[in-house]
């Protein structure tokens, strides 16, 4: 305000000689101090520099002035997001899938990401596609083994070894990853039919295995109460056609037709 002040009077009052050439000088002065300002928004930064040399980083909002010569570059410090492609990676069985995630970050060091990097902005999507690429080789897309981490099944697990990953990569940018989820998982068209047949061969297996167990309880439970009461004597051959019905009955899908047996089976 005191160099726009110096402006005018010196353009408005007229002098004569050494005095108009002084006023002329002030004027210029004056005009000069006004390159000095600039204005810091809310969660906004500015990286000053001097003919190169970094000075310091303001983030007080509000109208601000500091010496005309720095140049001022300002970084935005609000949280940001945006959705990579979807990436055609193979994971670790070797399976082509596609994959896409939803990255949140913010610039937390503005002076890291003006000077370390060329352009911030492109670095944290490009390394946030590599660091996906190299998440996705990691891990199989489905759970094979007990306690093994899955694409499909540890969502949380992988957004978490995600997350380490871009931070790791971002670090030197001066840039923090707030969060990291997977928002699109599938298989590659041309093997995902095959994939969907053998999700449910398992499917299948897994329920069988499930109904046998079942069955071969429920027979020893049978053949134990009857054996325990006394309700009939059973030998061997008798007992093995009974387990044979019963597991037919038990383990079959469709429902049984009863045959009744008038004579022996001897």
């Amino acid at each position: 305000m005191l160099a726009a002040g110096w402006f005018f009077l010196a353009a408005l009052e007229p002098r004569a000689g050494g005095q108009m050439a002084l006023s002329v000088l002030v004027a210029l002065l004056a005009l000069f101090c006004l390159f000095g300002l600039y204005m810091v928004e809310p969660n906004q930064a500015a990286v000053l520099s001097l003919f190169g040399k970094y000075v310091g980083t303001a983030k007080e909002n509000g109208l601000r002035w500091n010496n005309p010569f720095y140049s001022k570059k300002k970084v935005s410090l609000r949280v940001r997001n945006f959705e990579s492609g979807k990436l055609k990676v193979n994971e670790l069985d070797g399976s082509p899938i596609e994959i896409a995630s939803v990255i949140v970050w913010r610039v937390v060091d503005s002076a890291e990401a003006v000077f370390n990097v060329d352009d911030y902005e492109s670095f944290v999507h490009i390394q946030s596609e590599a660091a996906l690429r190299a998440m996705a080789t990691s891990y199989p897309y489905d759970q094979h083994e007990d306690g093994q981490i899955s694409l499909r099944s540890h969502p949380v697990e992988i957004s978490d070894r995600l997350k380490e990953q871009l931070d790791e990569r971002l670090t030197a940018a001066g840039v923090d990853v707030v969060d990291a989820r997977i928002s699109h998982l599938a298989y590659a068209p041309e093997i995902a039919h095959a994939m969907l047949q053998r999700q449910q061969a398992n499917a299948v297996i897994a329920a069988r295995t499930r109904i046998v167990a079942g069955a071969v309880g429920m027979v020893e439970m049978a053949l134990a109460e009857l054996q325990k009461n006394g309700v009939v004597k059973l030998d061997e051959e008798r007992k093995a056609a009974m387990v044979s019905n019963l597991l037919v009955v038990l383990c079959g899908d469709r429902s049984t037709q009863p045959i009744v047996n008038a004579g022996t089976l001897y």
